[in-house]
């Protein structure tokens, strides 16, 4: 069982919009990322996002500075992160019935973090993050890689994700995929 956690597990999506919306400030750059984009762009590295903004909108953005000033504008947020209480109630029922890893894009720093502050650091046999593979979502090296760190095939993974970008690379990996609706989604509904 792989987890996805911004998004899936973990209600952080509001927290992480609004430390993209202040280091994009920071960086001149204010408003450029409007919450739909960022929506899609959900699940892949801050860098491959710095990058593509810098295409879209002819910017000449540095990528480690955006991201350095982005991880700090969310730490500073991280009392507003909250279990999403299906998906964690569904993990707990599974500790130590399966192995269980948690995929993501995010950088293994934050991602201890959140995972600390949520009280769910011991759920889970590994984590892997963007930082641990050659390329993030939506290539599928994250998924391969916890699968592979897990001992299990990966057609036998399932994977929950919320994210364009992370469902394609758990389906890219060969496992099946539970989409699990965002709640910022939902907020439009």
């Amino acid at each position: 069982m792989i987890f996805d956690c911004d998004g899936t597990l973990v209600d952080s999506m509001p927290a992480h919009f609004e430390a993209w919306c202040e280091a994009l400030s920071i960086y001149g750059a204010g408003g450029v990322f409007k919450e739909d984009v960022f929506i899609a762009m959900g699940g892949r590295p801050t860098r491959d996002i710095v990058v593509d903004l810098n295409s879209e909108y002819d910017l000449k953005l540095n990528p480690e500075a955006v991201a350095l000033a982005k991880r700090e504008a969310f730490l500073k947020r991280m009392g507003s992160v909250c279990l999403i209480r299906e998906v964690a109630d569904f993990a707990r029922s599974l500790q130590g019935k399966v192995p269980m890893a948690i995929a993501t894009g995010g950088s293994r720093h934050v991602i201890e973090k959140t995972l600390k502050a949520v009280g769910i650091s011991d759920w889970f046999d590994e984590v892997v993050t963007a930082e641990d593979v050659a390329e993030g979502k939506p290539a599928p090296d994250v998924f391969l890689r916890a699968a592979k760190l897990m001992g299990v095939d990966p057609a036998r993974c399932l994977a929950l994700e919320d994210a364009p970008a992370g469902i394609l690379a758990a389906q890219r990996a060969g496992m099946q995929v539970v989409a699990i609706p965002s709640p910022l989604a939902s907020l439009d509904a």
